[in-house]
């Protein structure tokens, strides 16, 4: 594996250094909460939208909106409400009487970083306008498909305890994100940091002065080299054995797909990348299957008696596999 592994060396001095410099500006921003940082920017790296969850009030919209900010590409934002329609999502056709013709005006889904703020708060008809080009980076209306960029990520947000004026999204759209990333609260000692910060500061919610530090070519440079990334033929036979167990397990009703076992190979190479390898280890894999897993599984009526939740029950199954020597 040794050999192997150097064949697959490449120069990762120009990655890290941006890494690096993310992880950096991210920190001027937001205290702590480094796991989902990192979680976030092997999502991103790795091709797939985020779903982001936390309470009100611990920075899930502003850490959204901080690593958009950090890509030097178009960015919208979309509020998601009860009263919000496919069209204003997607577009509508008006009618343009100078010219009696009918043009398509594009709707905020039209850019390459796409924030979806509370996600969970609109109807399912609404939801339902982001399964097309959450999956196939291409919306369709009125017959005529258009196509979006290479570099098209979805960052959603939703609150999990609110329950009155939420639409819980279908499994078929929860399966669209590669990661389900939980923000939760600081540490005390981060929380006195934020207050710091705050008081000497109390625009720094605002963003301002916050330039990108990625280009477009670069991050699609970046997602390229996880083609370089070393996977030992064991790893793969222990995707495979975590994602099985979650189809045969008495605690789960409904197991992961074929696209989670991708979206694990996809998103421990990322991280390894972020580790500054060009290889995984068992370890990537473990670290990033639980974000993966947990919206993926839904849970028997039992288990959720016990009080069991996705998270743990995600992190049950890794366990009971054996790590690869």
């Amino acid at each position: 594996m040794a050999e192997e592994i150097q064949e697959q060396r490449v120069d990762l001095t120009d990655f890290s250094e941006k890494i690096q410099a993310l992880r950096g500006r991210i920190a001027e921003i937001i205290v702590g909460q480094q796991q989902a940082v990192d979680l976030i920017l092997t999502a991103i790296l790795a091709g797939g939208h985020v779903l982001i969850e936390g309470v009100p009030g611990v920075a899930k919209t502003l850490m959204a909106r901080a690593v958009s900010s950090l890509i030097d590409a178009r960015y919208s934002r979309i509020q998601f409400t009860p009263d919000l329609m496919p069209s204003d999502v997607l577009g509508t056709t008006v009618f343009n009487v100078k010219t009696s013709e009918f043009n398509f005006r594009p709707g905020p889904v039209f850019a390459d970083v796409v924030l979806v703020d509370e996600i969970n708060r609109a109807p399912a008809k609404t939801q339902a306008s982001l399964f097309e080009v959450m999956e196939e980076r291409q919306v369709t209306i009125d017959g005529e498909t258009h196509r979006m960029g290479d570099v098209y990520t979805v960052i959603a947000t939703q609150n999990p305890v609110e329950q009155e004026g939420t639409y819980k999204l279908p499994e078929a759209q929860t399966d669209r994100f590669i990661m389900k990333i939980t923000m939760g609260y600081p540490s005390l000692e981060e929380e006195v940091d934020i207050l710091g910060r705050h008081h000497a500061n109390a625009r720094l919610t605002r963003l301002e002065g916050i330039g990108p530090v990625l280009s477009k070519d670069e991050l699609l440079r970046m997602r390229r080299m996880l083609g370089s990334v070393f996977v030992e033929p064991s790893l793969l036979q222990y995707i495979a054995s975590v994602v099985q167990q979650t189809r045969t397990s008495k605690s789960v009703f409904l197991g992961a797909s074929p696209r989670a076992s991708v979206s694990m190979l996809q998103a421990s190479k990322a991280y390894a990348l972020l580790q500054g390898r060009d290889f995984v280890t068992p370890e990537d894999i473990k670290t990033v299957t639980p974000s993966i897993l947990q919206h993926r599984l839904i849970l028997t009526a039992e288990a959720e008696m016990e009080g069991l939740t996705a998270l743990k029950v995600a992190q049950r199954l890794i366990d009971k596999v054996e790590v690869p020597k």
